[in-house]
């Protein structure tokens, strides 16, 4: 959680020095948010395809055979 708050301070600190500066931001609000969404989804994409190409560890019983 505190990664989040600082993070947010954070983009809030550029905001308000953009503001005084009198500069936009970089890129328009929509264009980034799409931009953070499209890393976001790559960034889970490899290890979801990798849980579902490699095998699964076999189960391991906790019941003994008599």
């Amino acid at each position: 959680m505190k990664a989040y708050l600082l993070s947010l301070g954070a983009g809030l600190l550029v905001g308000i020095v953009y503001s005084l500066m009198g500069v936009r931001s970089p890129a328009p609000p929509v264009i980034a948010l799409i931009g953070l969404a499209g890393i976001l989804l790559g960034e889970q994409l490899l290890p979801i395809a990798h849980r579902l190409i490699a095998p699964s560890p076999p189960i391991a019983s906790t019941e003994h055979d008599a």
